[in-house]
């Protein structure tokens, strides 16, 4: 069954009680961030429909809200997640390249996840930094003017970090 921790309990009712009686459904997009890092990385239905629960919405609500919105995984994602820009600025920078590029890489397509959990691979709509194109998002990180040698030295420090961590 899907809980929120007592902690993320308590951070859940703090953000409802920023919106008027009956305006609960203002909280939804940071209760599913919540969820969706309490819950692995994503949101299942049972997960989504436990935050139904707690902002008495419909879970169609909740659906709805996460399958718009591409910072909500649907499924299993890997460890590191790169989102790769795809819009126009990125794409003239050759950020299409680049997407193939990690394809070939590691193996996988677009929206896949490499077999050992370790890589996801996403593509998104603008990330707002235009001028350093091409570039990506991996975590909370921007990483800038990509090129293959720069992705391998990004997959390589990913690599060592969760070696060190496992």
């Amino acid at each position: 069954m899907v809980q929120f921790s007592d902690e993320k309990l308590k951070k859940v009712n703090e953000i409802v009680g920023r919106y008027p009686e009956g305006k609960q459904k203002s909280a939804l997009l940071p209760v599913l961030h919540l969820a969706q890092e309490e819950f692995g990385g994503w949101l299942s239905v049972e997960t989504m429909d436990y935050v139904a629960t707690l902002l008495k919405l419909e879970p169609i609500e909740v659906y709805e809200v996460a399958t718009f919105y591409s910072m909500y995984n649907l499924k299993p994602v890997g460890r590191y997640m790169f989102e790769v820009c795809q819009t126009g600025p990125c794409m003239l920078r050759g950020s299409d390249d680049i997407i193939d590029y990690i394809k070939k890489k590691l193996g996988i397509g677009v929206g896949e996840t490499t077999p050992d959990g370790l890589f996801t691979l996403k593509t998104v709509e603008c990330l707002g930094a235009c001028g350093y194109a091409p570039m990506m998002q991996l975590g909370k990180h921007f990483r800038e003017h990509l090129t293959p040698e720069k992705v391998d030295q990004i997959i390589e420090e990913c690599r060592r970090t969760a070696a060190a961590n496992n």
